[in-house]
């Protein structure tokens, strides 16, 4: 069964993407996904610099990415291009790596997926969320400015978008234990439903809370 994995910024997602990793769940990362594309001589890297120009690059050829961030997140037509161009390449890449893996859930981490309906080539979606202050405090303790993180913030989709396109909302607003313990719960579910074989995505069937 192929799981989308996704929330906002500072929602929790990569740690949950861990946990459900430690319960033996195969998990990829866009981000890191992203991260080799942007790599000198990578495929996103040239078209980084095709739709932005070279001074998007460091010297070494690889995507200055936070450089690229502030760009695309104060200009929502610069992200369109950009994500029109990344998303593809990515999204053959999980294809690649979940055509090898084995195991009965194969996880893939993204902050975007309801945003681009991505969402909707997954057999289960898991969106984890928090309280949008307590997201704005996480980013900024995570070295993001307040102006910056509300505006990454403001640049995604809605939690309640997110919500309603989900199988399983996990609320990440407690301790580390308490959404080990969501997290699990969510897990077996899954379990559960590709040993029986099915994924239709009935919303609503989740944990919320």
């Amino acid at each position: 069964m192929r799981v989308g994995l996704t929330g906002g910024i500072a929602s929790g997602k990569s740690t949950v993407g861990r946990l459900m990793a430690e319960a033996g769940c195969t998990v990829t990362d866009a981000d890191r996904l992203v991260a080799e594309l942007y790599r000198p001589g990578g495929e996103g890297a040239a078209a980084v610099a095709r739709l932005f120009g070279d001074e998007m690059l460091r010297q070494d050829g690889s995507v200055a990415s936070e450089r690229l961030a502030r760009v695309v997140f104060a200009d929502p037509l610069a992200r369109r291009r950009l994500e029109a161009e990344i998303h593809p390449l990515v999204g053959k890449r999980f294809a690649e790596l979940a055509a090898a893996a084995t195991g009965p859930l194969i996880v893939f981490e993204a902050t975007l997926l309801v945003d681009t309906g991505g969402y909707r080539n997954f057999d289960a979606l898991v969106t984890v969320e928090a309280d949008p202050e307590l997201r704005v405090r996480r980013a900024v303790a995570r070295g993001l400015d307040e102006e910056e993180a509300r505006a990454r913030l403001a640049a995604q989709t809605s939690c309640e978008a997110r919500t309603a396109a989900a199988d399983f909302v996990i609320l990440n607003e407690g301790t580390l234990d308490q959404l080990r313990e969501r997290v699990l719960e969510v897990v077996a579910q899954l379990e559960r439903r590709a040993a029986e074989g099915v994924g239709d995505r009935g919303q609503g069937s989740g944990v919320r809370g």
